[in-house]
């Protein structure tokens, strides 16, 4: 290749684009190689059932993408980016037509949780209203917090098990269901510490920026990252998949959005011994089964209420949704699985044809299963839904192992590249002061395999590219 780059980029998700930018907007020549024929890693949308029928393949709702203190810099809506936002952010059906919904209002939610609804507000409403400060702190290495009493006031309750702060903090069983039902997006059984973090995360999310959707699908993130890069002169090579790193071109840096898997396999022989058994201990955590719809109509909530929100978390009460994750984590497949659906057509007109509707939706099983949840996942949305399976006019599975086929990062269907453990949040991949640095100072991850681990949020590749800057120097020019 005759063209020669400061940087390389292996991988076209949300943190490859990312890390691309970052050195982009340095000024600096970066060259980004896909393996497939499209950007995007986990932000693609296709017609996976019927024509006309748009699916996201593999996320769907992005809170943390709009929210993101990187996307929040980027000029995104003149590339073609524009959020959508449901009528409500969350819904929670329970048994005998009951439902919760989590509204963007603190008192319209409160309304819905009877005698905790007061609780939700002290619990929630301090952290909904610095989300800034809180996210700034918290999508990134671990540092100083540059907001500390937010930061403390988040930590004192996310440090502890989901379980237990459900239980203590609220009375009534519809509190503890919705906040099951937010923490289980740790994919880890929520009898262990920190798990209470992801509930309070996407709880004061909801309320502060709400859980959008980009219209058209996620492919449209994806996207608009993209043309921003090519706006920099940054350049993108798909359809080449790198297997060594002696096929790449010369260049002062390379950056992997890759697991640390991937990254033995194609860098191992220019990192130290000591690190390479760092990385293969890594671990990784349940993975998902998910499934794709075309359908009829709109699901038939027993609850009308229900379809206000554009995620619904299917999965009952505290203990059901307990036990469904313990099951997924110690090897087993839960009888009723909790399980996430997503219902973008009823937002986004496009997604779908005229009076026809989209549905996505997926449960945690062990990583690597090949067992068909279909059935399973459909008994529990049918028990809240009576006559969903008659809406069916095309559906399309994927299971674990086959959602690591479509994209590597996700190993064994984990779709968080990694176990997000109190260990393993600000230590992966290994333990390092810069986790996005190896002993080669030529070689740079920039995954969510790095802090601050999964979603769409582009914060590991920012942290990455900026390590990178670091590395190259003052005297740093062009690779020859």
């Amino acid at each position: 290749m005759a063209h020669a780059y400061d940087a390389i980029v292996v991988g076209s998700g949300p943190n490859g684009l990312a890390a691309a930018i970052t050195l982009a907007r340095a000024g600096r020549a970066v060259l980004v190689i896909e393996g497939r024929d499209t950007v995007g890693g986990g932000m693609r949308t296709a017609e996976l059932t019927l024509p006309g029928f748009r699916h996201d393949i593999c996320s769907a709702v992005h809170p943390l993408g709009v929210a993101s203190p990187f996307f929040r810099s980027l000029p995104l809506e003149e590339h073609g980016l524009r959020w959508i936002q449901p009528d409500a952010p969350l819904a929670h059906p329970l048994d005998h037509g009951q439902a919760i919904v989590l509204e963007r209002s603190i008192d319209a939610t409160a309304a819905y949780l009877g005698r905790d609804g007061a609780a939700w507000r002290r619990l929630i409403e301090p952290l909904a209203e610095q989300w800034e400060g809180i996210l700034a702190d918290l999508l990134g290495p671990l540092r100083a917090p540059r907001h500390p009493l937010p930061f403390a006031r988040f930590g004192a309750g996310a440090i502890l098990p989901a379980a237990v702060l459900a239980r203590t903090w609220f009375r009534g069983p519809r509190a503890r269901a919705l906040f099951a039902g937010l923490a289980s997006h740790s994919i880890m059984p929520l009898g262990k510490p920190v798990t209470a973090a992801y509930g309070l995360m996407l709880g004061l999310l909801a309320h502060g920026v709400g859980w959008p959707m980009p219209a058209g699908g996620s492919q449209s993130i994806a996207d608009a990252l993209a043309s921003y890069l090519r706006s920099l002169g940054g350049e993108i090579q798909t359809g080449c998949w790198v297997q060594s790193l002696a096929e790449l071109p010369p260049a002062s840096a390379y950056l992997f959005d890759i697991t640390p898997r991937d990254l033995l396999r194609i860098a191992g022989d220019a990192l130290p011994a000591g690190y390479r058994r760092s990385l293969s201990r890594y671990r990784y955590g349940p993975g998902v089964f998910k499934l794709d719809y075309a359908l009829d109509g709109p699901i038939p909530w027993r609850n009308p209420a229900v379809g206000r929100g554009g995620t619904v978390h299917v999965g009952g009460t505290l203990a059901e949704i307990v036990a469904s994750e313990q099951d997924a984590w110690q090897g087993r497949h839960a009888e009723r699985p909790y399980a996430l659906v997503v219902q973008p057509s009823l937002f986004d007109p496009s997604r779908a044809p005229a009076g026809q509707h989209t549905a996505w939706a997926y449960c945690h099983v062990p990583n690597g299963s090949t067992v068909d949840m279909s059935a399973a996942i459909e008994g529990q949305i049918e028990r809240f839904a009576p006559g969903f399976r008659d809406r069916i006019l095309a559906r399309r599975a994927m299971n674990a192992a086959q959602l690591e086929q479509y994209n590597p990062n996700y190993v064994g269907g984990d779709i968080n590249s990694g176990v997000q453990d109190l260990f393993q949040h600000f230590t992966r991949p290994a333990v390092r002061i810069s986790p996005y640095t190896t002993p080669n100072p030529r070689i740079f991850l920039c995954s969510s395999a790095t802090p601050p681990g999964g979603g769409v949020h582009g914060m590991c590749g920012y942290w990455a590219g900026q390590a990178a800057l670091r590395c190259f120097g003052s005297a740093a020019g062009r690779a020859s």
